[in-house]
Order: C-alpha cells, then sequence, then structure tokens
C-alpha cells in the first residue's frame, strides 16, 4: 500500500482490523464445514437439514449487512463493530447448547440459532468493511478489495486446519474446535477501537437515502424483496402453522418493502445495470459460498474424509494468495473488472466439472486449483464494480448486493446442494438396488428444496457409519451404499457447475456493453446521476 492509495492516516490499520474481522468469519466457516459430519452422526441430521443449519448463517448474513448499509453513514462504524462483536460472542453461547442426547428438534434449534446469531455477526462486520475501504481506496477498489476479502479463505484456511488436526489427529470435540473462531474476534475488536472513520463519497456530498436508493430503484428493490420472501416464507412456516400463512405473510412483508423504496425514491425504477450485477451476485454467492460449504463435505467422500480436508485447505489457500494479485491481472494483464470476471466464470465450470471426475487426490489438486482460480475473484470483483459504476449509493448498493449473495447462499446454494447430494445418492441406490435402498433409506422428514420432488434420503447416521469404514471391512450393502453416495456427489457438481456457465454469458454480454459505450472505468457521484 502506498500513501498515493489512501484518503486517511489510519487507513492501513483501518484495512487490517476489517481484513480480520472477515478472518474471523471464515475461520467460524470452515470449522463449520468440517464438523457438518460430526451432527450428522451425533444428531441424525440429513443432508437437507445440515445445508439449512449451514444456510441460516448465509440468510441471517443478509439482515447485518443490509440493514447495516442502510444505517452506517447515520450512526456510524463504531457502533456496528461493537454489535457485531456482541453478536459473535452470543453466537457461541447458543451453538453451544446442543448436546449429544438431545432430542434431535431441539439441537437443531441451537444449532439454526446460533448459526443466525454468527451470520449476523458477519453480516454487519462487512456493513463496515466493505465501504470503508471503498471510500479509504478510491484509486484503486479492485486491489483492496481483493485483499480485504483474502481473509475469507485465509480463515477458511485456518478453519480446515482446526478441523483436520484438532478435530482428526488429536480428536477435540467441535465445540472445543468451533470456540476457535472466538480468538480473532478478540484481534478485531482490540484493531477497531478508539479509531476515527472517513465518510463515503455519498455521504460527504449530503445525499439522503432516498437519493443513494435512487439507482437501486424498483427493479433492483425487486429482487432483494424477491429474496426475502424467499426467507421468511421458510423460516415462518413452523412459527405460524403453515405454508399458506407464511407464505401470505411474506409477500406482505416483500410488497410493504418494496413500497417503501417505490415511495422513498420517488418511483424511481432505478439502473438497469444495477439489477443485472445483483442477480448475478445471487448466482455468486450460490456457486462461492454454497459450494464453500459443502465442497470438504463432497470430495472426502468422493475420496476420503482426511483428503477431503487438505483438499479445502488447499483450495482456501490458493484463494488467499490469489486475491492479492487483483491489481498485477489488471493492469499487467490487462483485464479490466468484468473481463476478469468472465475469465472466472468459464474456469469455475470447468473446474467443478473436473472435481466431478477425480478419483485419486493427485488429480483432484489440479482440478480443485482450476475451481479455485475460478472462484477467487467473484465475490470483492463484483463489490468493486458495484462501487466504481454507482458510487452515489454510498454503502447502501454494496450492501445490498452483499445480503443478497449470502441470502442465495443460504437459501439455494447451500439448502439446494444438500438436497442434491441427497436426491442423486438416493437415486443411484435405487437404480442398483431398490431392495436394499427401501433398507437403507431413512425414517426421518424427506429432503426438500423449493419446487423439487421430495425424496426420501439414505439414512445419515448409517451412511457415516459404512463411510467411516475400510473398504476391505466394509460389507456388500455397505460398499453399495457409500459408491451410491459418490455417484450422488459426482452428479451434484456437475449441476452445480450450470451456474457459472449461465454467469459467464452474463459477463459476455456486460463486455459487449461496456465496449459499446467506450470501455469500463470508475464514475464519480456527479457522472453517476
Amino acid at each position: 500500500m502506498t500513501n498515493a492509495d489512501a484518503i486517511a492516516p489510519n487507513a492501513s490499520r483501518l484495512l487490517w482490523a476489517g481484513f480480520t474481522a472477515i478472518l474471523a468469519a471464515g475461520v467460524g466457516f470452515g470449522i463449520r464445514g468440517g464438523i457438518f459430519a460430526n451432527w450428522a452422526a451425533e444428531f441424525g441430521f440429513t443432508g437437507a437439514q445440515l445445508g439449512a443449519i449451514g444456510g441460516a448463517g448465509f440468510t441471517s448474513f443478509c439482515f447485518g449487512i443490509m440493514i447495516g448499509g442502510v444505517v452506517v453513514d447515520k450512526i456510524g462504524y463504531g457502533k456496528l463493530v461493537i454489535a457485531a462483536f456482541a453478536l459473535h460472542v452470543l453466537s457461541a453461547f447458543i451453538t453451544f447448547g446442543a448436546t449429544k442426547g438431545m432430542d434431535q428438534a431441539l439441537a437443531y434449534q441451537f444449532l439454526f440459532w446460533g448459526m443466525f446469531a454468527f451470520g449476523a455477526a458477519n453480516g454487519t462486520l462487512e456493513a463496515v468493511a466493505n465501504p470503508l475501504v471503498a471510500t479509504l481506496f478510491p484509486k484503486n477498489r479492485n486491489h483492496y478489495l481483493n485483499i480485504l476479502h483474502a481473509s475469507w479463505p485465509l480463515g477458511m484456511v485456518l478453519g480446515g486446519v482446526v478441523g483436520w488436526v484438532l478435530g482428526g489427529t488429536l480428536n477435540w470435540g467441535w465445540k472445543a474446535q468451533l470456540s476457535l473462531y472466538l480468538l480473532p474476534t478478540l484481534v478485531y475488536g482490540f484493531m477497531f477501537f478508539g479509531q476515527k472513520y472517513p465518510k463515503s463519497e455519498a455521504s460527504a456530498k449530503g445525499l439522503k437515502l432516498g437519493e443513494m436508493l435512487k439507482d437501486v430503484g424498483i427493479l433492483g428493490g425487486a429482487v432483494v424483496c424477491f429474496m426475502l420472501y424467499l426467507f421468511f416464507k421458510g423460516t415462518l412456516a413452523p412459527l405460524v402453522g403453515g405454508v399458506k400463512t407464511a407464505t401470505i405473510l411474506s409477500a406482505a412483508i416483500s410488497i410493504g418493502l418494496l413500497a417503501w423504496i417505490a415511495n422513498l425514491t420517488k418511483f424511481a425504477m432505478g439502473h438497469w445495470l444495477l439489477t443485472a450485477l445483483f442477480v448475478i451476485h445471487a448466482m455468486v454467492g450460490a456457486v462461492e459460498l454454497g459450494t464453500d460449504g459443502w465442497i470438504q463435505n463432497i470430495t472426502g467422500a468422493i475420496l476420503t474424509p482426511n483428503e477431503g480436508k487438505i483438499l479445502f485447505v488447499f483450495t482456501s489457500l490458493m484463494m488467499f494468495l490469489l486475491r492479492f494479485c487483483a491489481h498485477f491481472i489488471e493492469t499487467k494483464l490487462g483485464l479490466k473488472p468484468v473481463g476478469l470476471l468472465f475469465v472466472c466464470a468459464l474456469l469455475a465450470c470447468l473446474g467443478l466439472n473436473l472435481v466431478s471426475a477425480v478419483s485419486s487426490f493427485g488429480p483432484a489438486l489440479g482440478a480443485l486449483l482450476v475451481y479455485a482460480l475460478g472462484k477467487t475473484f467473484f465475490w470483492p470483483t463484483m463489490l468493486a464494480v458495484t462501487s466504481d459504476r454507482f458510487p452515489r449509493t454510498g454503502a447502501v448498493a454494496m450492501s445490498l448486493m452483499g445480503g443478497i449473495g449470502m441470502m442465495s447462499a443460504g437459501l439455494i446454494g447451500g439448502p439446494g446442494l444438500g438436497y442434491a447430494k441427497d436426491r442423486f445418492a438416493a437415486e443411484e441406490l435405487a437404480k442398483a438396488d431398490q431392495a436394499l435402498y427401501q433398507e437403507w433409506k431413512g425414517t426421518g422428514d424427506k429432503s426438500k428444496f423449493l419446487a423439487f420432488e421430495s425424496v426420501q434420503a439414505i439414512d445419515p447416521t448409517r451412511l457415516e457409519e459404512a463411510k467411516k469404514l475400510d473398504k476391505a471391512a466394509r460389507s456388500e450393502a455397505q460398499a453399495k451404499v457409500v459408491a451410491a453416495d459418490i455417484e450422488g456427489n459426482r452428479h451434484t457438481l456437475k449441476v452445480d457447475s450450470f451456474i457459472p456457465a449461465a454467469m459467464a454469458v452474463a459477463y459476455l454480454l456486460l463486455l459487449l456493453y461496456f465496449k459499446a459505450i467506450g470501455g469500463y472505468r470508475p464514475l464519480t457521484v456527479e457522472e453517476s446521476k
């Protein structure tokens, strides 16, 4: 970092404070991904249930970042940091309420709401860090936002190592492993304490919330409200006595919020480009974070659990290192942000298909390297494009975009991949031996996802027990079940690759648009009116 890059004397400390805050989120996320198998064995959760628990951390992130993004310029960064710190600590206490032998439904509630509090803390922190870094480094936002978000994969590396070494070799319990994310939480609290913060360009020019929201408008608001509708529909159903009532209430909340946005912006339609970026970022959340939540579990099932952990750490480490290279790629290779996103989407699609075909550790390293190259720059570069092209939105558009991405990961990516694993594994086993499927299918709730057909998953507890056995020690029936699970995981990754394929098409269209208007460049508040 050079002095010419920053607009405040404490820019370096604030950048690394934000880095450490997102690091805490990554550590918690990485550890949780490694203990899904513990929760399946201890409480008998299906893949869809585990996906829903993991998804709670994504959906609650949405509320933290969206609400935080709306109020941050008014109440200040410091108060949001305190709120996030408190939620991170509270999350640990709630999650640790789940104990072995507890009723499954009660354990699910502890884990779900513990994850919810954790995600809300992470979202609140990103409502601080993203606009703060974009404001501190206006001349090179893409580079510094990628540095900021390099902490996420580093956190996943550390979380993966915790699961690999402490959870595997040293046999630590899942609660002891999970508590370690509190260490970087204490560090970021100290680094943010007592600091002065700059205002965003929009806030410094005195723009009110209604003005900041005009580029979002009715079109962008509709994307946000649709994601909230999906969230409330699933969350309210068990609380209000049924899906029908929840659907009506969710629709009323979403329509009411959209009407509020329309009134606040004086019925501005919003900019089509920002709406398109919102939709694309929903796909980013599903393919990047949704897949990250399951990739360790999936590769561990295809190969071995230990190899799955190693591969997860390897992929995350590659992401960490690559995110420091965004400036080099942009200046030396000549790839502007949208061009970089297009290349990444192609690589992510290819990488997922390559991973689906691996059967040994060596080729898996190569396949996951391609996948890592693809997914590395999605999130921070999308934020940089939004900040570059829509500066008058201040912190709002970046926060809404982050919320949409996390909401998509929680509602579509995580649960969708969990459902796909359940469905494809069950279909493979039924195709190979229908009688064996009837014997091994679970007795709990069916696996469900959106409007797709419900399926009775293979009993998760028996499946995990069979997977822990050496190949030679498995019975013929256990070998068939594990083989079906592996094929189900392969099919899941192939289906997952359709998302970055669609993203590649969208980025290509944006490349053509920017070429038609004279090229991509950042705008000022005055230029963006």
